[in-house]
């Protein structure tokens, strides 16, 4: 299983994206592009990024009616991302039809992961808000289970639930943790959080970062001290 650090690009436009990029002199990170950027620049701000060599996580989160997933797969599929999602919530036929849509004619698809629980969600919202009376660990054990059973690569989970999706469903089903802060960093709007060290150590195949770097007083050498506490 690849290991890297995979850094948010949470920014409003194009022009900030770019300036931000432009400070990488020496490397190519792999950056997570989500709904804020997508939605304000379009599928020409994944075609520019890409042109710059960097892998791409794009960070969507489908969930609907399973033939309306199945046909944007289809169309994220012309992209070339390494990384798409949806919420595992969405049930397993709506996991399925995505995978079907994903996949391209010649076979190829990007890796395609469910999302558990959100790390800004925690288990005392979890029971109120949401009526799933299972505790926080026995819910994202399950939608990964039935991630691995519809044919997924892996899923979305706090880095606290890494390790146990790993006894659940096998060291090959990738674990793509977000919620990651430093040491020394405030955890913001993030319920369930842990370190890069700590995360690599508790079973995390990738981690997301957003502003602890994309917020540092100097980013590069944030991403760098996030690469080698991630990846020692």
């Amino acid at each position: 299983m690849n290991h890297d650090v995979i850094i948010a690009l949470d920014f409003p436009s194009a022009l900030d994206v770019y300036s931000f990029l432009d400070q990488f002199k020496d490397e190519k990170p792999f950056v997570k592009i989500g709904m804020e950027l997508f939605y304000a620049e379009g599928p020409d701000i994944v075609r520019q990024i890409k042109a710059r060599e960097h892998k791409i996580f794009l960070d969507l989160k489908l969930h609907d009616i399973p033939n309306t997933v199945k046909s944007a797969m289809r169309v994220l599929s012309r992209l070339d991302v390494d990384m798409v999602n949806l919420h595992a919530a969405g049930t397993m036929d709506m996991m399925r039809a995505a995978l079907e849509g994903l996949t391209r004619e010649d076979g190829t698809r990007p890796l395609l992961l469910a999302v558990t629980q959100l790390t800004s969600t925690s288990e005392e919202r979890m029971r109120k808000e949401l009526l799933i009376s299972a505790s926080m660990p026995d819910t994202v054990a399950h939608y990964a289970r039935n991630a691995k059973e519809a044919g997924l690569d892996g899923v979305v989970c706090s880095p606290l639930e890494a390790a146990l999706v790993k006894a659940a469903c096998g060291p090959d089903f990738a674990t793509v943790t977000p919620g990651i802060r430093f040491v020394d960093s405030a955890a913001d709007d993030q319920s369930r959080v842990m370190t890069p060290e700590k995360a690599r150590l508790g079973g995390s195949d990738y981690i997301v970062v957003g502003r602890p770097i994309t917020r540092a007083a100097d980013p590069v050498a944030a991403y760098r001290r996030c690469v080698k506490e991630f990846l020692g």
